[in-house]
C-alpha cells in the first residue's frame, strides 16, 4: 500500500512547503538607482526595489543592537553621507524571530530611500559605491550588498584629460613669455654650488689644508713650473671628483615627474629634517662625520706625484675633509637634486670650482700665503654657526613635509618663532655666552665676529614681526622659505586676504571661463615651492598684477605635489608622448604630468595663458620677481585674446 495514500492531501501540501522553505538559498534584491543634483557639489541618491515575495527589507532608519541594516561605502573619501537615510512611506513594525522577537522595521514590496551626499573637489561624471542592505524572514537573517554606478548632473568624465592636442604652446597666438632655456637656471645653481664651496673652505676641516698642501707642491720638483703644473692637476682633480659624483644622476635618467616627487616627497622630507639635526649636532662639536678611514688611508698611500697620485691626494682632501664639507653639500644636493642631473652637475661643479681654486692660485702665486688669515678658534666658531644654520634648514624640510600633508603643525609665526629663537642663541654664540666643545673663551671681538653680530641682529629684529598679525608680517626678503601667509595661526590673517581666491580645477576652471568669456591664467605650483610663495607673496599683491588677475583673468592653481588620492574611476597608467607609461594616482601627478604633455615643463612656479578653445595665448612665464613684467605678459594675454579667431 502506498503510504502517502494515508496522508491528507492538505498535509502533504504543508510538508512539500516546509521542505521547500528550509531549502531556499537567500535572495538578491534587484535595485535601481537614479541621482538628483541639490545644489553646488551635493546630489540626492535615490534607491528603489519591488521588493522579493515572502522577503522583508529591513529599514535603514534603525540599529539592531551591535548591527547597522543598512550603509553606503564608497571608494573615495571625498565622498561623505550629508544625513541618514530618508524613507518614502513608513515601514512595519513587526517581531522579529532572528532578533529574540524584538520590535524591528520592515518593508514588503515597493521601497523607495533617498540619501544626501556633499563632494569635495571635482564631481565625477559617474559615481561608484556600494549600498549595503539588511533582509530576511521568519529566523533568517542576511546581508545583501548592491554596487552601483551612477551618473552625476554636472559632473566631469571620469578619466582625467593629460594631453590636450589643441594647446600648442610652441605656437601661441602671442609670442610674448619665457623661451625654454635652462641655461640662465643652470648657472645660478653653478653660483650657488660657487657660494657652497666658499663657506666649505672657511671651516676647519678645509682652511689649514691650504697652506700645507701649496707649500707642498712649491717646495717638489726640481723648477718652479712644474710645482705649478702639480697644484693646477690637483685644483683640476678636486673639481673633477665632485662633478663625478652627479654620474650615477646621468646614468639612472629619471623622468621630471619623479625628481618633482623626490623633493616633496614626505618621508624624504622628513629624513632630510632628521639628518641636517645630526649634520648640526656634528658641527657643534659632539662626534665627527667620517668617511671610512681604510678608504683614506688607501687613497693617501696611492698619492705621488705623478698625475695619478695627485688624482689621489685630490680623493683623500675630499675624504679627511667630509666632516666639514659633508652637510654643505648635503644642502646642495638635497636642493638641486630634483631639478634634473644637469642642475646638480652644475651646483657640484661650483662646488668643486671654489674648493679647488684657492689651491690652485696659491700654487702659482705662493707669496700670497702670507696674506691669508692664521687659523685659529674662528674657524671652529664658523664651524657651529653653520650648525645652527643647519638648524634653519632642518625646519623648512619639516615644514615642506607639513605643507605638503597639510598637518597643521609647523603654522607660518611658529616656523618664524623657531627662526627668532635660532638667530638670538646664534649671536648669544658670538657674544661669547654659549660654548662649545672645542671653543676657547672669547676675549676679544674681531672686526669680523662684530660684522656678523650685526648681521643677526639685524636679521632678528627683521624676523620679529613675522609672528604678528600685521601688515609687516610679510617679510617680502624670505618670502617662499616660511610657510604661506594664509597657513597662519590666526583664525583671520590680515595678509591673506585678497579680491580673488584661484581654483583648483582646470576643468572647472574652464567652465568658468566660457561661461564668463575670459582667458584662462594657470599657475603651476606646490605647496612645497619657494618661488612659487615669492611670486604670490611679492607680485600677486601688486596693486596692477591684482587687478589684471582678478578682472581679467579665471585663475587655477594646480598643485603638482598635492599627495590627495584621485578618485578611484581617475586612477590610470597614463603613456607619454616619449612612450614611456606613468601611474596617475594622486592629483599632484595628474597636474604635473598635464604640465609636462602641454607646456614641455616640470618647474614651478610656471605661469600659462590660454583661450576657452583650449589654444595657447603665449608661451609660458617662469619665476619673474619683477611685478611690472609679470604684468606686462598679462596684458600680452589679454591682447591675444581679444584678437584670436
Amino acid at each position: 500500500m502506498n503510504y502517502f495514500a494515508r496522508i491528507p492531501a492538505f498535509s502533504l501540501f504543508l510538508i512539500f512547503c516546509s521542505v521547500s522553505l528550509f531549502s531556499q538559498e537567500p535572495v538578491n534584491y534587484s535595485w535601481d538607482i537614479s541621482s538628483k543634483k541639490i545644489s553646488e557639489n551635493k546630489y540626492e541618491l535615490i534607491f528603489s526595489t519591488t521588493g522579493v515575495t515572502g522577503w522583508q527589507l529591513y529599514s535603514p532608519a534603525q540599529t539592531i543592537p551591535e548591527l547597522t541594516t543598512t550603509e553606503l561605502k564608497f571608494g573615495d573619501s571625498a565622498i561623505s553621507l550629508v544625513q541618514g537615510f530618508a524613507e518614502i512611506g513608513p515601514p512595519k513594525k513587526v517581531k522579529s524571530q532572528a532578533w529574540d522577537n524584538e520590535t524591528v522595521k520592515i518593508y514588503e514590496g515597493n521601497t523607495e530611500w533617498k540619501a544626501a551626499i556633499s563632494i569635495s573637489g571635482t564631481v565625477p561624471a559617474k559615481l561608484q559605491g556600494e549600498l549595503t542592505y539588511s533582509y530576511g524572514r521568519g529566523n533568517e537573517f542576511y546581508t545583501g550588498v548592491f554596487p552601483f554606478n551612477v551618473p552625476l548632473e554636472g559632473g566631469i568624465t571620469n578619466a582625467p584629460r593629460i594631453k590636450i592636442p589643441s594647446i600648442d604652446i610652441n605656437n601661441p597666438v602671442n609670442n610674448c613669455g619665457d623661451d625654454v632655456d635652462k641655461h640662465t637656471s643652470i648657472w645660478g645653481i653653478f653660483i650657488l654650488g660657487l657660494l657652497g664651496g666658499f663657506i666649505a673652505l672657511l671651516t676647519p676641516c678645509v682652511f689649514p689644508m691650504i697652506p700645507l698642501t701649496v707649500s707642498f707642491f712649491t717646495k717638489q720638483g726640481q723648477n718652479r713650473r712644474k710645482g705649478i703644473l702639480n697644484g693646477v692637476a690637483y685644483g683640476f682633480a678636486i673639481f673633477l671628483i665632485y662633478v663625478l659624483l652627479s654620474l650615477p644622476f646621468h646614468i639612472f635618467h629619471a623622468s621630471p615627474q619623479v625628481l618633482n616627487n623626490f623633493s616633496t616627497n614626505v618621508w624624504l622630507n622628513l629624513f632630510f629634517f632628521a639628518i641636517f639635526i645630526v649634520f648640526a649636532i656634528s658641527f657643534f662639536g659632539y662626534f665627527e662625520i667620517t668617511l671610512p678611514a681604510g678608504l683614506a688611508n688607501k687613497a693617501s698611500a696611492r698619492s705621488g706625484l705623478d698625475t695619478a697620485g695627485i688624482f689621489f691626494m685630490a680623493f683623500t682632501l675630499a675624504i679627511v675633509s667630509f666632516s666639514c664639507t659633508g652637510p654643505i653639500l648635503g644642502s646642495l644636493l638635497a636642493g638641486t637634486a630634483a631639478q634634473g642631473s644637469w642642475p646638480l652637475t652644475a651646483g657640484l661643479a661650483g662646488f668643486g670650482f671654489s674648493l679647488a681654486l684657492p689651491f690652485t692660485v696659491f700654487a702659482i702665486f705662493p707669496n700670497w700665503l702670507g696674506s691669508l688669515p692664521k687659523s685659529g678658534g674662528w674657524l671652529n666658531s664658523v664651524k657651529v654657526v653653520l650648525g645652527f644654520l643647519e638648524i634653519a634648514m632642518a625646519i623648512k624640510f619639516l615644514s615642506n613635509a607639513d605643507l605638503v600633508k597639510q598637518w597643521g603643525l609647523l603654522k607660518r609665526e611658529l616656523f618664524m618663532a623657531l627662526w627668532i629663537v635660532i638667530s638670538i642663541v646664534i649671536l648669544l654664540y658670538l657674544f661669547g655666552k654659549i660654548r662649545f666643545p672645542h671653543d676657547s673663551p672669547v676675549k676679544s671681538f674681531s672686526k669680523t665676529r662684530i660684522g656678523f653680530i650685526v648681521l643677526f641682529a639685524a636679521a632678528t629684529i627683521y624676523f620679529i614681526p613675522g609672528v604678528t598679525n600685521t601688515k609687516w608680517a610679510n617679510l617680502k626678503l624670505i618670502s617662499g622659505f616660511p610657510p604661506p601667509l594664509c597657513y597662519s595661526m590666526y583664525s583671520n590673517p590680515i595678509n591673506c586676504k585678497r579680491g580673488f581666491e584661484p581654483l583648483r580645477d582646470y576643468e572647472l576652471a574652464l567652465q568658468k571661463a566660457r561661461k564668463e568669456n575670459k582667458p584662462i591664467l594657470i599657475d603651476f605650483t606646490g605647496w612645497a615651492c619657494v618661488n612659487c610663495r615669492r611670486m604670490e607673496e611679492a607680485v600677486w599683491t601688486n596693486p596692477t598684477v591684482d587687478s589684471l588677475m582678478r578682472k581679467e583673468f579665471v585663475v587655477v592653481s594646480l598643485y603638482v605635489d598635492e599627495k590627495r588620492k584621485l578618485p578611484i574611476q581617475q586612477r590610470m597608467v597614463y603613456k607619454g608622448s616619449e612612450g614611456d607609461e606613468r601611474s596617475i594616482v594622486t592629483v599632484g601627478d595628474k597636474w604635473s604630468n598635464f604640465e609636462i604633455e602641454n607646456f614641455h615643463g616640470a618647474s614651478q612656479p610656471q605661469y600659462a595663458i590660454i583661450s576657452t578653445e583650449e589654444k595657447a595665448l603665449t608661451k609660458t612665464k617662469g619665476y619673474t620677481p619683477e611685478a611690472e613684467k609679470f604684468a606686462d605678459w598679462l596684458e600680452c594675454g589679454l591682447q591675444a585674446f581679444a584678437k584670436r579667431e
